[in-house]
């Protein structure tokens, strides 16, 4: 009796782990095994110009991204949409990491330009990112007075009212332990092709000749900003600046560049600008130049492809 007892305990735990089994969602199988570089945008308008030079084509889906493998400068690529916000960006570019080879990462998009020294069309290659709107909200002690920021995180930059910025916590595969970062740099060996690029020539009107008051020039070097609101405010675009020393802000590429850092990619982003984020005399002008500033960025994008092939990069 005994004996049978013990045959029927086994023989149910057998049952139930096979069933636990067929439950279980399979792990997703890569689509391909080539190594490739991850090119991404947040939304279709800044995509477009790289999907049009995009040799030999292919379509993959997942989780409803579409990915497009092919050939771009020479290089084997897989480009798709981050969608708009840092969550989604966050998400689609691990999910692009699970499914491809991936061997680096690069962004081209449209963003709010903050530093007063840009303008509208320039395109800019930040040397480090990071992700401001990461905040401790600081509560109220007396009109206008707000109260410490706890633990001290970050001190030594400027607070806009009760709003404090605080680094993410996080992991990488070099760095298990969890550990605060703010600033996740883009790739050293990128960053230095991006440096050589010259003689790009970048668009100043559109094709509903709407015209920009200058040429557009190319900035490599500073910083980046972004997080997960649409700015449209001059005072705040004034603190941006003087917080963080940021040339732009966007919504998606300190989430790429933390997703890249955890996963031991090299990363770089390419950002031309759309807007003001507030600064300008009219209303936000960034549905007015956003194919001008897409367009650019591409370019931009092309052209470091072209220069980091010819200097026989991995």
């Amino acid at each position: 009796m005994i004996r049978f007892a013990r045959f029927t305990v086994h023989a149910s735990a057998a049952v139930l782990f096979s069933l636990l089994c067929l439950l279980r969602p399979a792990l997703a199988e890569p689509f391909d095994s080539t190594p490739r570089v991850a090119v991404i945008s947040a939304f279709g308008p800044e995509l477009d110009l790289l999907l049009g030079k995009l040799e030999q084509p292919h379509e993959y889906f997942a989780n409803g991204v579409k990915f497009t493998t092919g050939v771009l400068q020479g290089k084997p690529v897989v480009l798709f949409l981050s969608g708009i916000s840092m969550v989604n960006a966050s998400m689609n570019t691990q999910l692009a990491l699970d499914r491809f080879k991936i061997t680096h990462i690069l962004f081209s998009g449209i963003a709010g330009g903050v530093n007063p020294d840009l303008h509208i069309g320039d395109v800019t290659v930040a040397e480090r990112w990071g992700q401001y709107l990461e905040l401790l909200m600081a509560r109220e002690t007396a009109p206008g007075v707000y109260g410490s920021k706890g633990d001290g995180e970050n001190a030594d930059l400027p607070h806009f009212g009760m709003m404090y910025t605080r680094p993410v916590k996080v992991k990488s595969a070099s760095q298990p332990q969890i550990h605060k970062k703010f600033w996740f740099d883009v790739d050293p060996a990128m960053f230095a092709v991006a440096k050589s690029l010259s003689g790009v020539e970048l668009t100043a009107c559109s094709a509903a000749d709407h015209c920009l008051e200058r040429q557009p020039q190319l900035v490599v070097g500073g910083n980046g900003v972004s997080g997960a609101a649409f700015v449209d405010n001059a005072k705040f675009r004034r603190y941006v600046f003087k917080a963080f020393h940021a040339n732009v802000l966007d919504m998606e590429s300190a989430a790429c560049a933390m997703v890249a850092y955890s996963n031991g990619v090299p990363f770089i982003a390419f950002r031309s600008l759309s807007d003001l984020a507030g600064g300008g005399k009219e209303a936000n002008e960034m549905h007015t130049f956003m194919n001008i500033a897409a367009d650019n960025s591409a370019k931009v994008l092309l052209a470091f492809l072209q220069a980091w092939q010819a200097k026989g990069q991995p």
